[in-house]
């Protein structure tokens, strides 16, 4: 720290007596200094000391004055009791007074209220009132000062004591000081620091002790002595220090916390009041005789850096250690005025006024900031210079160089011929580390620490300001007095170059051939020998590490991030790849790492290339180069191909294609082209070459134009380069009828593929006709039979069979398939018979007859199973192998036939209200359904409803034995709850009547005359002869027939004849006729209207008998059989 003088001024009265300078106040923008000099208040202008204008208003001296912070008004009081408030214009505006002497003012300077004190009293004016509130005091004040925030005003009394005061005048804390009265208190000042958590009132007594305390009279620390009487205390405006003068005929610098730093000017008499310029670095000072001494405080930089370590002083007393690269600090408390600091590598020395710390490093992580005292050496020391090795210190003094042990012990000693000017460590082992020194001679020397010989490496004519040491210790680079940089080859003693307007200098730690310096705002880099690159950077380069630039500018460092873009891009116009490579990755930018990639892979350095385009994470070209490496590890040496390639990569097409026919790969150079969509380039290229590669040109561009999505115009390519069946694909996707039909009909039956893709589409899209046109012209008759199927167009399929027979089952079947999925069954069972599928014309009838049983529709059941025994009967006379099963399967069905006909009047009768059958009807149909199910009824046959029927017609038409025996077989089964009743009514009603049956109801058996029981053991067959009866198949009456076996020497042939021949039995009694015919037997009643011959319901149309009467009837009501549904014009 040095006080230079900014002017000094000495006021006299008229008679050239001294005037005591009691007071200062700054105005707030420091433009004006306000003086209490004799009884005048005299006005400065701080920037040349010039007197403005002497206030005159007071009658005796004025011992204060002060300036509000709103810098409108100031106050002096005076000893003639009063208080004279001036504006900034240097005009008086009111005056107010006291019962005693005024001792100090000061104003609020956050209300602007004004405190006045006196020897017995203080007062409080604010410009909004008009009196003044005056408190009583019990010693004389000496001093004043209000808080920050404006809330508290500290009283500095005679009588030793500190009393803190609120804005109303009320006492809030009371110190007081050991000394008491003998130790009155001169002068006080609160920090003003708006980093401090409390507020803080510093105290300086005539005891001569400074103390701290805050604002609730805690004190701070302890009393500093101070060996004189101090009259007067100030902080500067952030509050980092403080000023201080008093008898000792001085104004001295202190930190905030009261160490001493040093003497700000010395004068011939006492310093009564000091003051510091607000936001600055100048300091006033007011002596008794008189004089205003001006001066401007400069403090020096201490500071050191070792690569990525900074430490420089702060506040005087502290040592902060700032990391540049991870910006981590810490902060080393001295609380002694620090002189010298060096740092090198884990160590760290600062040099105090009466000994030199030594640090270390806690541990050896790069990042550790944690740093421990390692020795102290008690010893004062002058130096000019100061460094610090691994186990050495070493000072310099002007010529002489002093190396020390860390226990103080001198090793070495080394003499100069001239000043040094510069000295830095360059590394080295531990304890013997070389210096690099410069000499204000021009001399620049090497120096080990163990070694007692300094080495000469070179001699210049200009002093020496600035030096640094290339990594390889071959080039070394000098600031010269001119602000010349001048760069020497160490062995040669060579000047490689020089460039002007340099003050600091440092070679890139990371590359041999960077170096940066620093002049005129400037920051200048130059690599090798290429021109310097500049940019514009404020302060002095002391490091360079990468792409860092370590800048101290003013007091403070910072690691500046340089991008060497500029050095990277010379090397690259040199086609220096590898250098330029290095140097990019000292930190160059994503686009000037593309350029060097780019850069390289066209010079061919695919080693660099490679490297770059990893950097950038291009995978694109890092294919390529790799394909490359794969293809020289092959045995290709054609550097002009690789180039074609990077040129291709490059977008360079044109390019690419002259190398590829200049290498003679056309071939190359044309897939590109057509790769790339440029269809017009590649025709270019070609000129008039072979067809074939115009052909496949045609056929890329087509395959472009599909996936392009330009469909139409890919088919017509497609179709010009002869590929028809792609462009088929395209026109049958897009549903182009009117240009695939076109070119079907173009393409020749022998072409069969594409004739065949055309109508697959054409069906497709149910363009039948078309696809017809198409199978026609091929001759494909299967596939024309199967497009009728497909499109259900039945009649046309047909047409074809009869022509084609070949193809009967291909249609019958899936006609078949379709009646059934129409619910038309029986029309599909009948077209799987027609076309031979007899198994799954069988598989139908089957799932149709159980479909009718399950839902109840019995004569559909009885129809469907003769249909079965029918299939059956087929089946046996064109299978020999399964005749006899087919034969007993058809007698099985039949039988089932029959019985599902019967209980289909059973069960309309018991579910339906009303019935259409007679009772004897109804009692004939029960009784032989009654004697079939001796066994287990079939499926959807209930003996329930059967026994219940009979009972009921029995006991109707009298068979009552009958109807009991029906209700005593009902007493063994399930009875559903809706028949319960009735039934046991009618079974109790039914034991009133005779146990007999109705001789009118008892059967006869037609061949031995014999009258059979109605519930008969045997069924239905005679109990005598066991022949079974004939019945009908409508009313169940037993017929007059007789079944009768030819003798063994009669034909078939033979019985037939014999048969027609037999002249019919005719009774005159009885109406009635017996015929017998091939197929059936019928007997009728004759009433002459015509002849049996002629009868159209005489034929047989299934195997059951009925009266022709019934059957009449019957056929006249259906319009068909009524057992076997066939219609009556259809021929037998």
């Amino acid at each position: 720290m040095r006080a230079v003088p900014t002017w000094i001024d000495k006021v006299h009265d008229r008679d050239k007596v001294e005037q005591c300078i009691y007071d200062l106040a700054f105005r707030p923008d420091g433009s004006q200094l306000i003086v209490a000099a004799g009884n005048r208040v005299l006005v400065y202008d701080t920037a040349d000391g010039t007197l403005i204008q002497p206030l005159k208003g007071h009658k005796d001296t004025v011992y204060c004055v002060a300036y509000a912070k709103d810098g409108k008004r100031f106050a002096s009081g005076s000893a003639d009791k009063s208080i004279i408030i001036w504006t900034s214009k240097l005009e008086g505006i009111l005056k107010y007074t006291h019962n005693d002497s005024i001792q100090c003012v000061a104003y609020n300077p956050v209300t602007h209220q004004l405190a006045s004190c006196s020897s017995g009293d203080f007062g409080l004016w604010s410009p909004e009132q008009k009196s003044v509130s005056k408190h009583k005091v019990s010693s004389k004040i000496t001093c004043c000062g209000w808080t920050n925030d404006g809330q508290y005003l500290a009283l500095g009394m005679m009588n030793g004591v500190v009393s803190i005061r609120n804005k109303n005048g009320e006492e809030k804390v009371k110190i007081e000081r050991p000394g008491g009265s003998s130790s009155p208190i001169w002068s006080i000042a609160w920090n003003p620091s708006k980093d401090e958590h409390n507020d803080i009132l510093a105290v300086a007594d005539w005891g001569q002790r400074l103390s701290f305390y805050q604002l609730s009279g805690k004190q701070m620390g302890k009393d500093r002595q101070l060996n004189f009487d101090p009259c007067c205390v100030s902080f500067f405006s952030k509050g980092e220090y403080i000023v201080m003068g008093g008898s000792d005929k001085q104004a001295s610098l202190y930190t905030k916390d009261g160490v001493r730093l040093g003497t700000i000017g010395e004068q011939s008499s006492w310093v009564w009041t000091c003051r510091v310029k607000p936001d600055s670095n100048y300091v006033v000072l007011g002596c008794q005789d008189g004089t205003i001494a001006f001066f401007q405080l400069i403090f020096s930089t201490v500071h050191g850096l070792y690569k990525d370590r900074y430490a420089y002083r702060d506040s005087m007393t502290d040592v902060i250690v700032q990391h540049l690269i991870t910006e981590q600090k810490v902060r080393i408390k001295c609380r002694e005025l620090v002189k010298k600091i060096a740092i090198y590598r884990s160590r760290l020395a600062i040099q105090l006024p009466e000994k030199i710390l030594i640090y270390e490093l806690h541990s050896d992580d790069s990042s550790d900031m944690h740093y421990r005292v390692k020795e102290k050496i008690c010893k004062r020391f002058e130096c000019n210079l100061l460094v610090v090795c691994s186990q050495h210190i070493i000072l310099c003094q002007e010529k002489r160089l002093q190396c020390l042990s860390f226990t103080a012990v001198r090793e070495k000693e080394w003499l100069m011929e001239s000043l040094i000017r510069y000295i830095k460590v360059i590394g080295g082992p531990s304890g013997r580390e070389g210096l690099l020194v410069g000499l204000k001679n021009g001399a620049i020397l090497k120096i080990f620490v163990d070694n007692p010989f300094a080495i000469t490496l070179l001699k210049q004519n200009t002093s020496v300001r600035c030096l640094d040491m290339s990594t390889s210790r071959s080039k070394l680079a000098v600031v010269d007095e001119h602000n010349t940089c001048l760069v020497y080859d160490i062995n040669t003693k060579e000047l490689l170059f020089q460039e002007p307007n340099a003050n600091s200098v440092a070679w890139n730690t990371q590359c041999e051939d960077m170096l940066c310096f620093s002049g005129s705002g400037y920051l200048n880099i130059k690599a090798s020998n290429f021109p310097v690159h500049q940019q514009k950077l404020q302060g002095f380069v002391v490091g360079y590490n990468g792409s860092k630039i370590f800048c101290l500018h003013v007091y403070s460092m910072a690691a500046v991030e340089v991008p060497q873009s500029a050095p990277m891009y010379q090397y690259l116009e040199r086609r220096m790849f590898q250098e330029a490579y290095q140097i990019a990755c000292l930190g160059v930018t994503d686009n000037d790492w593309k350029d060097l990639a780019t850069e390289a892979l066209e010079g061919l350095d695919f080693h660099t290339a490679k490297k770059a385009f990893i950097r950038v994470r291009d995978l694109r070209y890092l294919e390529l180069i790799n394909s490359i490496e794969e293809r020289k590890k092959r045995g290709e040496s054609n550097n002009q191909l690789f180039l074609a390639d990077v040129y291709a990569y490059q977008g360079k097409f044109h390019e690419a294609a002259k190398l590829y026919r200049k290498t003679g790969h056309d071939s190359r150079a044309l897939s590109m082209y057509t790769d790339l969509r440029m269809f017009e380039y590649a025709k270019d290229f070609l000129g008039s070459a072979d067809p074939k590669d115009t052909k496949l040109l045609m056929k890329k561009q087509a395959d472009w134009a599909k996936n392009s999505k330009e469909p139409r115009a890919a088919a017509d390519m497609y179709l010009t380069a002869g590929e028809h069946m792609k462009a088929i694909e395209i026109i049958g996707e897009h549903g182009w009828m009117d240009m695939l039909i076109d070119l079907a009909r173009k393409l020749d039956k022998a072409e069969r593929e594409p004739l065949s893709r055309c109508a697959v589409f054409f069906k497709k899209f149910n363009h039948h006709g078309y696809a017809a046109e198409i199978y026609n012209k091929m001759g494909d008759l299967k596939a024309l039979v199967q497009l009728h199927v497909d499109a259900r167009h039945w009649d046309e399929a047909f047409s074809l069979v009869e022509k084609h027979s070949q193809f009967r089952d291909d249609v019958y079947v899936p006609y078949a398939q379709w009646l059934a999925e129409h619910d038309r069954f029986e029309e599909a069972q009948r077209a799987f018979h027609k076309a031979g599928r007899q198994a799954e014309a069988v598989r139908v009838l089957e799932q149709l007859t159980h479909n009718a049983v399950v839902e109840s529709r019995f004569n559909d059941a009885s129809y469907y199973y003769w249909m079965l025994s029918m299939q059956c009967l087929d089946i046996a006379r064109d299978n020999t192998e399964k005749k006899e099963e087919m034969l007993k399967k058809f007698h099985s069905f039949q039988h089932l036939a029959e019985l599902y006909h019967v209980y289909h009047s059973v069960h309309r009768y018991m579910s339906e209200p009303f019935s259409s059958n007679m009772p004897e009807i109804l009692f004939n149909i029960s009784r032989f359904l009654f004697h079939n199910l001796t066994r287990d009824a079939p499926m959807g046959i209930s003996k329930v409803d059967t026994l219940y029927a009979l009972a009921k017609q029995s006991k109707l038409l009298g068979a009552y034995k009958v109807a009991r025996h029906a209700f005593e077989k009902l007493q063994g089964l399930k009875i559903p709850s809706r028949y319960q009743d009735s039934m046991e009514l009618s079974c109790l009603t039914v034991r009133s009547k005779p146990y007999r049956d109705s001789e009118d109801l008892i059967p006869m058996c037609y061949r031995c005359s014999t009258n059979n029981p109605l519930l008969n053991n045997q069924g239905n067959s005679c109990i005598n002869c066991r022949q079974p009866f004939i019945y009908s198949a409508s009313s169940y009456e037993v017929l007059p027939l007789v079944e009768f076996y030819l003798e063994d020497d009669i034909s078939d042939e033979e019985a037939v004849s014999l048969i027609d021949l037999e002249v019919p039995r005719v009774q005159t009694n009885s109406s009635w006729q017996e015929m017998s015919s091939a197929e059936s037997q019928c007997l009728r009643m004759d009433d002459g209207t015509e002849d049996p011959e002629d009868d159209p319901f005489t034929a047989k149309l299934s195997f059951e008998m009925f009266h022709s009467e019934d059957y009449e009837l019957l056929v006249l009501q259906h319009n068909c059989c009524p057992y076997c549904r066939r219609p009556i014009d259809e021929p037998s």
